[in-house]
């Protein structure tokens, strides 16, 4: 499994979703009120295949996006 870390600058609801590439949704690991602060959360890719994802994190008007890369 993964571990993917992230800060909330204020308090809100928080989505944390992971897309491939071509920008299809994947999986939600986060869909929740979290206050402000630091977070971490596990992804177990095992069943997906080797590639290029992106996971967006998206609290109140604030979205992130980064790029991870999976290797089996």
């Amino acid at each position: 499994a993964t571990t993917i870390k992230y800060q909330i600058p204020e308090g809100g609801i928080v989505t944390l979703k992971i897309y491939d590439i071509l920008g299809s949704e994947v999986t939600t690991l986060v869909d929740d009120f979290k206050n402000e602060g630091k977070y971490e959360t596990t992804f177990d890719a095992s069943s997906l295949a080797s590639g290029v994802y992106l996971y967006r994190l998206k609290v109140n008007d604030f979205v992130n996006t980064k790029k991870m890369i999976f290797l089996k």
